[in-house]
């Protein structure tokens, strides 16, 4: 394959000619047109400039690109261009781009845009997101009353395959982590407590910790990151590929056939997926107060059954519902906001996730509040 070449011969002492040899094609090295710039920068004065293309053995759109820089750089230092040795293809494509001039404004240019016009577009934005959270929650309340009344469409067979996801297909996750938890939190609490020879605590520590809080919490942001992602991800899909434009359009509710049997799927299996945390952690915390304290099984037992009540337990399963509400709808909520590009499922996902965990953290703050006003 013949490498692209450019030569330029002086046949005046005002003009010159453009030499093309090779194939000029856009898989070979091309040669720039900076070399051309520099002789017309150059000593005397350069009025023509002719193309010869006898050695010209293969072209594509690359040839196109070189010629229209050159053409563009002699208009700009008013040189005649003569086109006469090019071949015949070349010229009509040539002839063709200059006919069609470039429309003003179509390049895009630095637009600065001010601190209060950002500001405002964020305001707009929130607004807007605000009313679309909004109505999603109402169209969903509406769902669920449809749901009670018996007149919400979606397949069984749907609502037990979500079932199983949120429930059996998660314990592997939640056991590892909530287990670590529970090892870590026995760990960080025996350090101090060794110090007064109360590691007896431990259990304490790890079972309200775990039961009341933790075991909630920790679940919630699993959940969120592996449920509510794989809500946004299928529903955005669905999204993509017009499924929910054709729902509408055969008289399906999406929020109906979609969303509610992800919703209940996820608001029942949360407390559960709860209860199963909470015994994993105080079990990480019996491995480090028996195995690192030398507490007795029975000692360990009895502590954890003495500082759990069952206020902690019932905290902590109504957190853990409340959870699996929000998932849920921060999950489906990005799926039914996505965009119509592969990108967009991923936006939407990611923004599933961080939501989810967002929703969790103020939810616990708020739960918190409530329990220290009611003294429980």
């Amino acid at each position: 394959m013949a490498q692209p070449e450019l030569n330029l011969e002086k046949t005046g002492d005002e003009s010159i000619r453009l030499i093309l040899s090779g194939e000029w094609k856009l898989a070979n090295s091309l040669p720039s047109s900076q070399v051309v710039e520099d002789l017309l920068s150059a000593g005397p004065e350069i009025t023509r400039a002719d193309f010869d293309a006898g050695g010209l053995t293969g072209w594509d759109s690359a040839l196109l690109t070189f010629l229209l820089s050159v053409i563009d750089l002699c208009a700009l230092k008013k040189v005649a261009v003569n086109s006469d040795g090019l071949p015949p293809g070349v010229k009509r494509l040539l002839a063709l781009a200059a006919a069609v001039p470039e429309q003003q404004g179509a390049r895009r240019g630095d637009i600065r845009v001010s601190f209060l016009a950002r500001t405002g577009e964020a305001a707009i934005d929130f607004r807007n997101s605000l009313l679309e959270l909004l109505a999603f929650i109402g169209e969903t309340a509406c769902s669920f009353v449809r749901l009670v009344t018996g007149r919400a469409k979606f397949r069984r067979a749907d609502f037990v395959l979500i079932l199983q996801e949120c429930s059996v297909n998660a314990l592997p996750i939640v056991s590892l982590i909530s287990l670590l938890i529970g090892l870590i939190l026995a760990f960080v609490g025996a350090i101090q407590l060794k110090m007064f020879g109360a590691q007896i605590y431990v259990a304490d520590l790890v079972g309200i910790g775990m039961v009341r809080a933790m075991g909630a919490i920790m679940t919630g942001i699993i959940m969120a990151g592996r449920t509510g992602a794989s809500f946004a991800a299928t529903i955005g899909t669905m999204q993509v590929n017009e499924e929910i434009d054709a729902l509408r359009t055969t008289g399906v509710s999406p929020i109906d056939f979609l969303v509610m049997p992800r919703l209940l799927a996820l608001s029942l299996m949360m407390p559960l997926l709860t209860l199963y945390a909470d015994l994993m952690g105080i079990l990480g915390g019996f491995i480090v107060g028996v195995a690192g304290l030398d507490l007795s099984v029975r000692e360990y037992y009895q502590e954890t059954v003495k500082a759990v009540s069952l206020t902690n337990v019932w905290i902590g399963v109504f957190s853990g519902f409340v959870y699996g509400i929000l998932v849920a709808l921060t999950g489906c909520l990005r799926g039914m906001q996505c965009g119509r590009s592969a990108s967009a499922v991923g936006d939407a996902t990611t923004s599933a996730v961080v939501t989810g965990i967002v929703s969790i953290v103020v939810a616990t703050a708020v739960i918190t509040v409530i329990c220290n006003i009611l003294g429980i």
